[in-house]
């Protein structure tokens, strides 16, 4: 696995925070610029000298499939204009430092549905020892499914951290400052005089230098009182008398409050909503607006994670920098316009050769930077960090307009004020909002959780389904090139994610073609000689430069791993984007976090047929040429070079299909 993170960590530079265009940013928008060019220049061509009129029903698609690919990659390159590393000081590094009984209050929200207990408790577990200040800190199990285990998984949990040496200090801590303000209160109650009596035993008192000294005794007594407060009136028995009673009530708040915090030290809890038959429960974003409201949650930041993301102990020290600024006039940290910060999402489990294409480490860092670069980072649900006031605030602007068209919609205040609820894929529908409202975002590129992947082919697909209907969703329902309050690039940004989705269409027609011309000879491009070499060969291959200077540093496996898927999920962009135009029933459907067995060709069947097909086709071209009976050998060549590159690209997800895990880890997850 490739470890990420920032480019060096050290604090050796002014300030808290700085920032810096990645390396060979300038070469890759140098070549992007000539890949733009030759694109055109392509494109150009192919449509005033190259359509087959004859058989305008293959060539027609071929060149709108084109034109959407150049597109697609117009907006990628736009969106790597300007990608940042950033590099931040811990919170306990900050300059100047700022005090620990300063540091914000942080709610981790679990997100969970019918896990196994023991993968959410190591989850729990790595968030309770995170290297934070205990009494600032509150983990929630979020159990959508209202599981019997996991409520008592939670409450062994609780009790085991309250018996932890760092909770049994804090406890110390806080019975001993509980005990002083307890004695403190006796002290006074002890020292209450009978001020009528002095009152007037000082009135019938000529000033002689006993009376004198009584009165300088209760001027230092009320002094003791209220240090901070030198102002004395004429008569200090009156001014001792209401010193008293102030101090007498601020004790015993601040005997209240000891009190609490011995209470408040349970941080680890459970939270497990109602669910009524009938009505609408929104999923995750349902499960997390619940525990928002439920007035059991508090924390200034919310940091999300799914059931098995397991934090490090540095997560909260590194990322919590990012919402706060120094104000110089005032000497104090204030709160920014920060309303999250995402960090990247890497997995433990994925096996030699990723055969899944989990690996992402093309979006978690090229793309994310460069949408970091234009205040477009995306909130990608787990591993991040949220500002409450940040959600809130966007959540009941969006409910109050719900509640416009619907009074109903007040029954789901609680489910809908806060994340989004508007699309199964709530985490970039809720960046969105944020962003829309003026909010900033972060993209923190250093390593600070780490998850399960689906390990089989069923939940990879079904976890995949589930991003392009959710997104998909989005632009029909809240499309980012109308939103009011996006930037222009943070627009480029959103459009571009939802663009991708549709490239099923294009590649059907891309990976049809060579099958086509094998069967009957009908060729899309009117000719294959040297003007088409000309303009394309010149084209694709600064194609590939650009790609390569834009993912430097990431392995060529795993990039050709996130290829080979891109074109191969082909059916699955299809029916995503009909299930959504159509107005099907989309469901939020966990991704399992154990193995599913078995072997699942039935659910590549549209890329098998497209496999055999070629090959077919391929085997026929081979047996016509072996009979001399094969017209424009050169074409068939060419056609049979993009025809093996498709086999290539298709290959890796029918043999996801029927992989298996080795047999010594079958048996140790079993």
């Amino acid at each position: 696995m490739t470890s990420i993170s920032i480019s060096d960590n050290s604090s050796n530079f002014s300030g808290n925070s700085r920032s810096a265009l990645k390396k060979r940013t300038l070469l890759f928008r140098y070549l992007a610029e000539i890949n733009l060019i030759f694109g055109i220049w392509y494109l150009q061509w192919r449509i005033t000298h190259s359509i087959n009129y004859d058989a305008l029903w293959i060539s027609i698609p071929l060149l709108i499939a084109e034109i959407y690919s150049y597109f697609g990659g117009l907006m990628f390159v736009i969106g790597l204009w300007r990608p940042l590393v950033r590099q931040i000081k811990s919170i306990d590094q900050m300059t100047p430092l700022l005090p620990r009984s300063d540091w914000p209050t942080v709610d981790v929200f679990v997100t969970c549905y019918n896990e196994p207990p023991e993968i959410v408790e190591e989850t729990a577990k790595a968030a309770l020892v995170m290297d934070y200040p205990p009494t600032k800190l509150r983990v929630f199990v979020l159990d959508d499914g209202n599981s019997a285990d996991m409520r008592a998984m939670t409450e062994r949990l609780c009790i085991q951290d309250l018996q932890s040496p760092k909770l049994q200090l804090e406890a110390e801590r806080i019975d001993a400052e509980h005990s002083y303000l307890l004695e403190r209160l006796k002290q006074l109650e002890n020292l209450t005089p009978n001020t009528q009596a002095a009152e007037q035993w000082l009135q019938a008192s000529s000033s002689s230098e006993p009376v004198t000294e009584f009165v300088q005794s209760l001027r230092s007594l009320i002094l003791w009182l209220s240090p901070a407060d030198q102002s004395i009136s004429d008569s200090p028995v009156k001014t001792l008398r209401d010193r008293l009673i102030t101090e007498r009530k601020a004790l015993k708040e601040a005997i209240r409050k000891k009190e609490l915090e011995l209470v408040e030290l349970a941080r680890f809890r459970y939270i497990a909503r109602p669910k009524q038959s009938g009505v609408a429960h929104h999923a995750k974003a349902g499960n997390l607006n619940y525990a928002i409201f439920s007035g059991e949650t508090l924390g200034q930041f919310i940091l999300t994670l799914d059931a098995d993301h397991i934090p490090k102990p540095q997560f909260l020290k590194r990322v919590l920098p990012y919402f706060y600024t120094y104000n110089l006039f005032t000497g104090k940290y204030e709160p920014n316009k920060i309303a999250f910060v995402q960090t990247p999402q890497d997995f433990y489990n994925i096996p030699p050769g990723d055969p899944f294409g989990h690996q992402a480490h093309l979006f978690y860092g090229p793309l994310q930077q460069g949408k970091d670069g234009m205040n477009a980072a995306f909130y990608t649900g787990t591993d991040a960090i949220l500002r409450r006031e940040a959600l809130i605030s966007v959540g009941l602007q969006y409910f109050a307009d719900e509640y416009a068209k619907d009074e109903k919609s007040l029954n789901e205040f609680h489910l809908i004020g806060g994340i989004s609820s508007n699309s199964i894929t709530e985490d970039m529908n809720t960046a969105m909002r944020l962003h829309g409202a003026g909010w900033k975002s972060i993209y923190h590129h250093e390593l600070l959780a780490e998850g399960l992947a689906p390990d089989d082919l069923s939940s990879t697909l079904k976890q995949r389904l589930r991003w392009a209907q959710g997104t998909i969703q989005v632009l029909l329902r809240e499309n980012p090139l109308t939103k009011p309050g996006l930037t222009f690039w943070q627009r480029l940004h959103y459009f571009k994610t939802m663009y991708s989705y549709f490239s099923g269409f294009a590649t059907l027609v891309f990976i049809s073609c060579p099958i086509i011309y094998f069967f009957t000879d009908i060729v899309p491009v009117k000719t294959y000689g040297s003007d088409f070499a000309l303009h394309f060969f010149p084209a694709f291959i600064i194609n590939r430069l650009t790609f390569i200077v834009a993912t430097w540093g990431i392995p060529a496996r795993e990039i050709w791993r996130a290829e080979q898927y891109a074109i191969a999920l082909f059916p699955l962009f299809i029916q995503a984007v009909l299930s959504v135009f159509f107005g099907s029933k989309l469901k939020f459907q966990v991704t399992p976090k154990q193995r599913q067995s078995g072997v699942y060709l039935q659910l590549v069947w549209p890329q098998l047929l497209i496999f055999f097909l070629t090959i077919l086709g391929i085997l026929w071209s081979l047996y016509r040429f072996a009979i001399g009976n094969l017209n424009n050998p050169l074409i068939h060549l060419i056609n049979g070079a993009w025809a093996i590159y498709n086999l290539l690209l298709l290959s890796a997800i029918i043999r996801a299909s029927v992989w298996q895990p080795p047999k010594e880890d079958a048996m140790m997850g079993g």
